[in-house]
């Protein structure tokens, strides 16, 4: 009998950053004193008031089975914020909860692509969406990002790359590992040209909550209200500092939200009850943190950028969103792997070489400014240091 792994999952490679995670926990059992720069993870606690209301439906019972798509209250608040936020209120039936936003990721590509067909997105990427695209077969059709451009993806770009085998548009705004955010006209304009080719666009907005110097987010949602070709997904553990909840949405056209809930019915039964509670909570009541943090993460960002562009051979644009920074390190001579490889050697600091997230990060690395402003300052402090002995 041949017990090969099947053809789909032999494509499976895992996510690269996570061997320098695994180098970084590795060393600091050793002893070493590691600053870790390599985590997309806010690290704030999740608010009182979210963990009082899971705490709460625990504590009354509310553990067990509940609608696969998700509990009505949840809904309905997810529903109130996209109105909010997006300016159109999807029906019920347009919105799926899942434990996570990568699932909504997954089964809305799953959902829309097959094998050989056309996906269009960005490079550098966040690397599960190619992991995805290539565990289905898809052709991929990928974007270059400019740091002259702010790392956006322009509508010129998108057009060039158009065609009638074009099958989905994936956006990702504000965007990781950049921290680019498209404006108004750019998702406006590649909206429209999705619905001139009949495209799908899927929009991972998890970041959505999280800008900087009174930017505003757009959503490519407001030409079909998620009716017919777009689809929004996001999630809890960003904004809320929520990772280990698994709490994220999708919402889509009604066919797509229909054939998602017989999947995940399938596979998942339905996303944890008390969890669900929370994200009532954290929707409700949450802004206020949200403010809050982000006070803090604008602090943290002006003190990474000034630091990272005072170190030796690297240059640092300000992101206008998430909490990633993607400095220039061509002046040092290195490429992005070796460097990175070199800075958790030599100077006890983990991040990420741009690489990591498709080609066009070479030259580049990432950064998570999620850290303590007195992290920051020992991380560049090192970065110097580590630096000035071989430039």
């Amino acid at each position: 009998m041949n017990r090969s792994i099947a053809g789909e999952f032999s494509k499976l490679r895992g996510e690269p950053p996570l061997k320098y995670l695994a180098k970084a926990n590795q060393m600091e059992a050793e002893g070493h004193d590691m600053i870790r720069f390599e985590i997309g993870q806010p690290d704030f606690d999740t608010p009182a008031v979210v963990k009082n209301k899971a705490k709460k439906a625990l504590d009354e019972g509310f553990t067990h089975y509940v609608p696969t798509d998700g509990i009505p209250e949840l809904k309905e608040a997810i529903q109130e914020d996209i109105e909010k936020t997006r300016g159109f209120k999807p029906d019920l039936d347009q919105i799926m909860v899942l434990p996570g936003a990568k699932p909504g990721l997954f089964f809305g590509i799953m959902a829309t692509v097959q094998q050989g067909d056309e996906v269009i997105y960005q490079n550098p990427f966040y690397f599960t969406y190619d992991s995805m695209f290539g565990f289905l077969g898809a052709k991929k059709n990928q974007i270059s990002l400019f740091e002259q451009d702010e790392f956006r993806m322009t509508p010129d770009q998108v057009q060039e790359k158009m065609s009638d085998e074009t099958k989905l548009i994936l956006l990702n705004s504000p965007q990781n590992p950049t921290g680019g955010v498209l404006n108004e006209n750019d998702v406006k304009a590649i909206a429209e040209l999705a619905e001139e080719h009949n495209a799908y666009v899927l929009s991972d907005e998890i970041y959505s909550k999280m800008l900087y110097d009174g930017q505003t987010h757009y959503s490519p949602a407001y030409l079909d209200e998620c009716k017919e070709r777009t689809m929004i997904v996001d999630g809890f553990s960003k904004a809320y500092s929520m990772t280990g909840w698994r709490l994220g949405y999708i919402v889509a056209p009604k066919e797509i939200i229909h054939k998602i809930d017989l999947l995940f019915a399938d596979v998942g039964s339905c996303t944890t009850s008390f969890v669900q509670k929370g994200g009532v909570s954290a929707l409700h009541h949450g802004q206020s943190f949200v403010d809050s943090i982000m006070a803090k993460f604008a602090e943290r960002r002006k003190a990474i950028v000034t630091g990272l562009n005072e170190v030796p051979g690297f240059s640092c644009i300000y992101p206008k969103g998430a909490f990633y920074v993607f400095p220039n390190i061509s002046k040092t001579g290195m490429k992005s792997e070796a460097l990175a490889n070199y800075i958790i050697e030599e100077a006890k600091v983990c991040l990420l070489p741009g690489t990591a997230f498709g080609s066009q990060g070479e030259g580049f690395l990432r950064l998570s400014y999620a850290s303590s402003l007195e992290s920051i300052h020992e991380g560049i402090k090192r970065l110097k240091k580590a630096m000035e002995k071989v430039i």
